[in-house]
């Protein structure tokens, strides 16, 4: 019986042999194989068992991404601008913005023009219904009732002008439609002073005549009113 074993020693250790040798090939060669796409069988790796950016984007397959959402919107503080390329036109930004600036520039210009072609630092320009333009001022195209010199002077510092002077009045009489009244209109000019409260104002009456009259008669008058109202 020891001889049976014996001689089924050498077989059995031969085979062990084998076996070790067969096995330690497969784990030799495993270790240097590589394991390309075709060796693994679709759909058999989740993805979760992929390492993240090892797969490029252009080897992902056409709309597979297409049910991707964003949890949040964007903002700009997510975004780097230097990725970011030129906007299309961007490089005629600076050119249309200098353009529009010039385009503003003159609407403002203008503005400026059609409020001063009605005001004068501020205040406006031109002569009520009742007055005719002339010598730069507005002066009142009727009379007022005949009263003394300083009198007629008051009404018309109180209307924001004055009285004419003697030689202006003369000469808006030979405007067209200008008539003055017929005993003649207070101007602002004193040729004579003979006493307190006694002097003589200049006066023109139809025609342009220019005459004096005493400061305490009464005559009819006009008032001159600045542009500025």
């Amino acid at each position: 019986m020891g001889q049976g074993i014996w001689r089924s020693a050498p077989a059995l250790v031969i085979s062990a042999l084998a076996l070790f040798v067969a096995l330690g090939g497969s784990v030799y060669a495993a270790k240097k194989a590589k394991i390309d796409g075709k060796a693994i069988r679709a759909k058999s790796i989740p993805g979760n068992r992929v390492k993240p950016r090892s797969i490029a984007a252009n080897r992902l397959k056409p709309g597979v991404l297409k049910e991707a959402r964003i949890a949040a919107p964007l903002t700009g503080a997510d975004i780097n601008e230097l990725t970011l390329g030129q906007v299309p036109s961007a490089a005629h930004a600076d050119t249309a913005g200098t353009a529009q600036s010039a385009v503003d520039a003159q609407t403002a210009l203008n503005a400026v023009n059609a409020i001063d072609a009605r005001t004068i630092n501020g205040y406006g320009a031109g002569c009520q219904p009742s007055h005719l333009p002339f010598a730069g001022a507005c002066w009142e195209s009727s009379t007022s009732i005949a009263v003394t010199a300083p009198v007629a002077a008051a009404k018309c510092a109180a209307r924001g002008g004055a009285l004419p002077e003697a030689l202006q009045l003369a000469a808006f009489a030979g405007e067209p439609g200008v008539i003055l009244h017929g005993g003649g209109e207070w101007s602002s000019d004193i040729p004579v002073v003979s006493g307190s409260n006694v002097y003589a104002v200049v006066t023109v009456t139809p025609g342009s005549v220019v005459d004096k009259a005493v400061s305490s008669e009464t005559r009819a008058y006009r008032c001159v009113i600045p542009l500025l109202s």
